[in-house]
């Protein structure tokens, strides 16, 4: 009888020592969590699984190939965990997706997001507060870059700004690249505050392309890296993704959990 199946669902991303250390470790810890269940990996981006192939002749699949692969295997039971953030388009997406394939299992079960509950959002803010207080100091603001959407979910961020502010870490700030708040916003928050010198570091799984460039590249006056710097601000960056932060990998262990529990 075939072993059942977490599919661990990601955006992707085509920088291979990112993808490595945060969807690989993600996959991971589910593995090492579960091991009666076979944990296999797709991505959501056709344009990384293109470009990740021809950079390196290996496919990846998408999520209808890993499914239907999943259905000729004879799989019974299958959990699907997405690495996504929020409920976005993306896990929309997933989410209709794998209603197309329900009546082809005894049981499925679809993972939450990260962020997906109020405990979620405080575990998230101190595991991100733990692994960055090395760098901070009282001048020191910790500025994060989120994607953005045109999704609902956009809220998220600014929720997740409360919950830094609640929780007492004050010099916590989130930005997004293509949604609201800004690095306009974030710049003149920090600044206002009193800070002097900003750390940044994404707030997205990977630290791929957006990490790289958007937020990282001193040669795009756009880049929120130019902004601070050319509002007075002396600017490190840390480039990593949160899946290299083990108390977040953790969430998402918990998250199966809960989805294996709810069968």
């Amino acid at each position: 009888m075939a072993k059942p199946v977490i599919l661990v669902t990601s955006f992707g991303t085509s920088y291979p020592t990112s993808r490595h250390i945060t969807i690989g470790a993600i996959e991971s810890d589910i593995r090492e969590a579960f091991p009666d269940y076979d944990v296999r990996r797709a991505f959501t981006s056709q344009i990384i699984i293109e470009h990740v192939e021809s950079d390196t002749g290996r496919h990846i699949d998408n999520f209808e190939e890993a499914m239907d692969k999943i259905v000729a295997d004879g799989v019974k039971r299958v959990i699907v965990q997405p690495t996504h953030l929020m409920d976005g388009f993306e896990y929309t997406d997933v989410k209709e997706a794998l209603a197309d394939y329900e009546d082809k299992f005894d049981e499925v079960a679809l993972g939450t997001t990260l962020l997906s509950s109020d405990d979620d959002k405080v575990a998230t803010a101190n595991a991100i507060k733990a692994a960055m207080e090395r760098y901070e100091d009282d001048d020191t603001a910790v500025c994060l870059m989120g994607h953005g959407t045109e999704a609902n979910s956009n809220v998220i961020y600014a929720e997740m700004q409360q919950v830094f502010k609640d929780l007492g870490y004050d010099n916590y700030f989130i930005a997004t690249v293509e949604a609201t708040p800004t690095f306009d916003d974030v710049c003149k928050a920090a600044k206002d505050a009193g800070f002097k010198k900003a750390v940044l570091r994404p707030f997205m799984v990977v630290a791929g392309d957006h990490a790289n460039n958007d937020m990282a590249d001193p040669e795009d006056p756009e880049s929120f890296i130019s902004v601070m710097q050319a509002a007075g601000f002396e600017v490190q960056c840390v480039v990593e993704g949160l899946g290299q932060i083990d108390t977040i990998d953790d969430i998402y262990v918990s998250h199966v959990q809960d989805a294996i529990d709810s069968l």
